[in-house]
């Protein structure tokens, strides 16, 4: 579990594939003390585990699922990423509960700089839309971020200076394709009142 507060901004050295999965090597200027084995990072909002310790950073192992649900797979050396470790007991929850579990890819349309903040506007999957609610919150390549407008097809999110400056948020470009991960709370109530429809129909 994580928080959405990105604590470090590290990079990509390789994307080794190999059979259906791959193996990734990161730069991590991770706080906290040195990375341990089967840890989980949270890398551009991906729940990734360590699998192995170099020096600066770690390797991740990379399933099938995780190249084809998220952006991952289009990483190359040198991409910026963003990076948090998981929660502890005594962490400060300052952003919102993010699992690290994406559920699916988005497209940035617009990134405009105004009078101190930032506004970016980004193109929903059709399947996540009903999910992301004006004033809820939505993790971007896992940054929580608040939801401050939305309409057909797309959300934005009004970023301020820190945000822009402590993220990789200032590398992306309108096409560029961001990883999402909707609220946990929108997306568990989807599931119930999944379940409980066949029930109403029943009665």
């Amino acid at each position: 579990m994580f928080t959405g507060l990105i604590q470090a901004v590290g990079k990509v050295t390789a994307l080794r594939r190999g059979g259906r999965g791959a193996r990734l090597a990161l730069q991590a200027p991770l706080p906290g003390g040195p990375l341990e084995d089967g840890e989980s990072i949270a890398v551009d909002g991906a729940c990734l585990t360590v699998a192995r310790r170099v020096r600066g950073g770690f390797e991740a192992d990379l399933s099938e699922e995780t190249l084809v649900r998220t952006t991952a797979g289009s990483w190359r050396p040198g991409r910026r990423v963003n990076l948090e470790r998981s929660l502890t007991p005594s962490t400060r929850m300052g952003g919102h509960f993010v699992q690290g579990h994406i559920d699916g890819r988005g497209k940035v349309r617009s990134l405009v700089a105004g009078s101190g903040q930032a506004t970016l506007r980004v193109e929903t999957p059709a399947a996540l839309r009903h999910l992301i609610a004006e004033k809820g919150s939505v993790a971007v390549d896992g940054i929580s971020l608040t939801v401050s407008a939305r309409g057909r097809g797309w959300f934005e999110a009004a970023l301020i200076p820190h945000t822009i400056a402590a993220t990789n948020l200032s590398d992306r470009k309108p096409g560029d394709s961001v990883n999402l991960e909707v609220d946990l709370i929108a997306r568990y109530l989807e599931s119930l009142l999944e379940a409980r429809g066949p029930a109403r129909r029943d009665r």
